[in-house]
């Protein structure tokens, strides 16, 4: 084995990275050469076409899975029996505030807005209002049918303009004529639920001090069918920076929209996030609730798809510019920058403090030099942050090559070799021992399977971590493959914890972005986590007792969520990670009994998580970590109103 020196540890290991991704790309290229020459025999013809068999038979499987008609039939459809406990619902109903409902009309399809007027007509919860302002309208149809509407019902309240004012002077002109006590919005291609109203008010009757309520949405299409379901998490306060994820159908407190102003001009076409943004600035945390069902079907029309795509990226611009003055009013050093992976979507680029705060990479290791020597190599060759220090903990190495290159690495003055030979293997004694001999301000938990990508990796994790209100900031890690192997924890996921889209190829979104997109989640992988010293000691770091080897991480984030802090992705933060090749697995019977009692007691410990993740949604499954359908969903009787993250904003 060659020991680096300071002279040849970068130029080996930039080549060696290159090497072993060329020979892996090479590997592929004949295995795919391979195959083709197979196929053209007799035999090969067969097993391509059982192979085919099979992919299509898991195609169908996945298909199913997540056949949206069926599931709606089977758990979205207004049933007699649903109908009747809504109506008994509502006449027991404490307070039944008035809802205004309030639609700007320019230049509105017939048929749609025909449906628009009925789907609010249809509503289960009576007090409700219908504010309409129409533009300078030069279809008479149209102008015919709100007429004939307004006078049909006298919860339907119009006003008709002679120009053709813009969409917040439409808005607020709407908001004018609202007497109800919250509002919310309904363009005039869509379609509420029927239930919409009833679960606003149930939610208001329940939480009174509701300040803004959203909730779940789907698109329906020029026939009818309802389509690509958006099932979204409470509120997600680093998601919603990078996309509205409050959408529709969402319901403001009337009074606290009017005192900031109402709807402004300069975010045209972002109109309904520069609200939001606004509002969430002095509403507290538990003032914003989410509802978990279908109450919106914003409509999408095959012809106008081009047109409507154009207009998203002109529209983009004011996004950007409604999440920056965002940023500048809670005094937020970063950038809202367009997502090189999601169109549409915002990448927040944090400016790191002059004085860097110092950051110690803790890695816990036991012979598997090779390994180590990848892990270390990268992070010395490619980190661009300046101020940090590496910390190895020998737990008990053996091997020549090992001991050499710990040797060496003494003579580092960036790099603290820590022996510690404590047995058994205790993961979370081994992290916090030498946390508790750190004096950096932040700590870097890293396993020695992972291999650094993305020089600026330290810079993202910093900038994340020194956020007022962040708890553990946790990397996008992507298996040898190109493929996904942790993109945040997902509590309840085959009754533990599970990963976001595992398996996710390099290129894909994920779930409406969420493949790609930073985010609050309850939990981060402990392969590389980053955590403010003070917080990990106050929260007496990993439990060294009840999760020796496994869910330590889990539970050292979920200490810090019930902290009232706030666990973030970092998706642009990447690296490799070689899983569980130093550890291994959970295969022998002393390792199944270990994992069994630290599952039993994550469950016991975090029962309430595990039943409902805010950074997930009930509609979704737990049974894998792909986003797909849950069958059936999991909203009892208490979660069929709103939900509500307990984490803290940053502070104004």
């Amino acid at each position: 084995m060659t020991i680096p020196t300071p002279y040849n540890d970068l130029k080996e290991l930039l080549s060696a990275q290159e090497s072993r991704l060329y020979e892996l790309r090479k590997k592929l290229d004949n295995k795919e050469l391979e195959l083709r020459s197979i196929y053209n025999t007799p035999l090969g013809k067969l097993i391509k076409k059982y192979k085919n068999f099979r992919k299509n038979l898991k195609l169908k499987k996945n298909a199913e899975k997540n056949n949206y008609q069926r599931w709606l039939k089977k758990y979205d459809t207004l049933t007699e029996k649903k109908k009747t406990s809504a109506i008994t619902a509502i006449k027991v109903m404490k307070t039944k505030p008035r809802i205004s409902i309030i639609m700007p009309l320019f230049r509105p399809s017939i048929p749609f807005l025909e449906q628009s007027f009925q789907s609010v007509q249809a509503q289960l919860y009576p007090n409700w209002e219908f504010c309409i302002a129409v533009d300078n309208i030069q279809n008479q149809e149209a102008f015919q049918l709100v007429k004939h509407y307004a006078a049909q019902d006298s919860r339907i309240v119009c006003m008709f303009n002679n120009t053709n004012g813009s969409v917040a002077e439409s808005l607020n002109a709407t908001l004018k004529l609202a007497s109800g006590e919250y509002f919310a919005i309904l363009e005039h291609q869509d379609i509420l639920s029927p239930l919409s109203l009833y679960y606003i008010a149930l939610e208001i009757n329940r939480y009174p001090e509701s300040g803004l309520l959203y909730s779940d949405e789907d698109s329906i299409n020029e026939h009818g069918t309802r389509l690509y379901p958006f099932f979204k998490p409470d509120f997600n306060y680093d998601l919603f920076l990078c996309q509205n994820m409050i959408g529709h159908l969402c319901a403001y407190k009337t009074s606290t929209v009017r005192a900031i102003g109402g709807f402004q001009n300069i975010y045209e076409g972002s109109e309904d996030y520069d609200l939001a943004l606004r509002v969430i600035e002095i509403l507290k945390p538990e003032q914003i609730r989410h509802i978990p069902h279908l109450l919106y079907h914003k409509r999408v029309l095959e012809t106008g798809k081009a047109a409507h795509l154009k207009t998203q990226q002109q529209t983009h611009a004011t996004t950007l510019l409604a999440v920056n003055h965002h940023l500048e009013r809670r005094k937020i050093d970063a950038t809202a920058e367009p997502s090189e992976e999601v169109s549409g979507c915002n990448r927040i680029r944090y400016t790191l403090p002059l004085q860097q705060p110092s950051v110690d990479i803790i890695i816990p290791t036991k012979n598997m030099a090779d390994l180590l020597k990848i892990c270390i190599l990268t992070i010395l060759a490619k980190t661009t942050y300046k101020n940090y220090s590496i910390t190895v903990i020998d737990n008990g190495s053996t091997e020549k090559d090992t001991l050499l290159l710990l040797s060496h690495w003494q003579t580092d003055p960036r790099i603290r070799v820590i022996r510690d030979n404590e047995t058994p293997f205790n993961y979370s004694k081994l992290n916090n021992r030498a946390v508790q001999s750190s004096e950096a301000e932040y700590i870097c938990l890293m396993n020695n399977d992972i291999e650094i990508i993305t020089p600026d990796w330290l810079n993202e994790m910093v900038g994340h971590a020194v956020q007022s209100g962040v708890g553990a900031v946790g990397a996008r890690l992507w298996y040898p493959n190109a493929t996904i192997q942790h993109a945040g924890v997902i509590i309840g996921i085959k009754t533990g914890a599970g990963h976001a889209h595992r398996h996710l190829r390099q290129g894909q979104p994920g779930y409406f972005g969420r493949g790609c997109l930073q985010q609050n989640f309850s939990a981060v992988t402990g392969a590389c986590l980053m955590i403010s010293r003070n917080n990990y000691l106050e929260i007496e770091g990993l439990n060294e007792t009840e999760f020796r080897v496994g869910f330590n991480d889990v539970d050292l984030c979920l200490k810090l969520k019930e902290k009232g802090l706030r666990n973030i992705w970092a998706p642009n933060a990447e690296m490799f990670h070689h899983e569980s090749v130093s550890r291994g697995h959970d295969n022998t019977p002393q390792k199944k009994e270990r994992a069994k009692k630290e599952l039993s007691y994550m469950q016991k410990r975090w029962y309430n998580i595990i039943k409902h993740d805010p950074a997930y949604n009930p509609n979704l499954t737990i049974d894998s970590e792909d986003f797909s359908l849950a069958w059936p969903p999991r909203i009892t009787q208490e979660r069929s109103g709103g939900g509500v993250s307990s984490e803290v904003f940053p502070a104004n």
